[in-house]
């Protein structure tokens, strides 16, 4: 029996920096609307109490602080690689979960970039695998270097043996 000396390390690549306002962006596009939302009823559909006023606040203050603080702590703890092997990645704050997906499981990889993406320059790329996991997804890169790791990819697939089935 044969053990391997391949030692699970953090990978070593973070997203591009750009990604924390694309991120916050995102954030506020879904909780600012129900921020505004909540605002809006309070100062046109009620007599503002003040208590009530307190409790919307309160409200505007629970929808904002995460979309300008998650996005913060996510993008210290996101890690992705790419070695001749297999593709890494990690994410979670409380519960990290690694995904590794080795090279001769790769069926598709896609690069995919969404409207507030293009506004940073930014682009994900999506490992399809042949797991019941589901696709291994590197998120926020400068949409160049995904669309340089896609074909590296595709490559390093291509010459990798084994069926991805």
């Amino acid at each position: 029996m044969r053990v391997s000396t391949t030692m699970l390390r953090p990978p070593r690549n973070q997203a591009d920096p750009r990604v924390v306002p694309w991120w916050t962006v995102q954030w506020l596009l879904l909780v600012g609307p129900l921020a505004v939302a909540a605002v809006a009823a309070y100062w046109f559909f009620t007599e503002r109490p003040l208590w009530l006023g307190a409790a919307v606040a309160g409200f505007v203050v629970v929808c904002v602080v995460p979309a300008l603080v998650a996005p913060r702590a996510y993008y210290r703890v996101a890690r992705w690689e790419v070695t001749g092997e297999a593709v890494y990645t990690r994410k979670g704050w409380l519960t990290h979960t690694w995904r590794v997906a080795p090279m001769s499981r790769i069926q598709r990889v896609d690069t995919a970039r969404g409207p507030v993406q293009r506004l940073f320059g930014l682009a994900d790329v999506t490992v399809t695998t042949a797991s019941s996991a589901g696709a291994v997804k590197i998120e926020g890169l400068d949409h160049e270097m995904a669309a340089e790791l896609a074909e590296r990819l595709t490559a390093i697939t291509q010459a990798t043996p084994g069926d991805a089935t």
